[in-house]
């Protein structure tokens, strides 16, 4: 599936919302980013950043199929989403 890079910053601004609202998963990504709470609201915007949110969505399968039920959205498209962002072989990083 091609995915424009809208397409794909919509994705992460949804996924960084569903994040927020799942106390004991942001913890874990707070914890294990660095980041603050500010830093979600100020780096919302950046491509680097939210792609960096997809790929700890995709993390836990747990994580990517409640995040894609509550936004009715197929299990792959966050992965895909992460790789529109941050370029495919970013991923590959094994």
């Amino acid at each position: 599936m091609n995915m424009s890079q809208d397409f794909a910053e919509t994705v992460a601004l949804k996924a960084l919302g569903w994040l927020v609202t799942q106390d004991e998963v942001v913890s874990v990504f707070l914890g294990a980013t660095g980041a603050s709470v500010e830093d979600l609201r100020a780096r919302a915007g950046d491509s680097d950043f939210m792609g960096s949110v997809l790929e700890f969505l995709t993390m836990d399968d747990a994580w990517v199929v409640a995040f894609c039920d509550a936004n009715e959205l197929a299990y792959e498209v966050p992965l895909q989403a992460a790789h529109q962002l941050l370029g495919a072989s970013r991923a590959h990083w094994t």
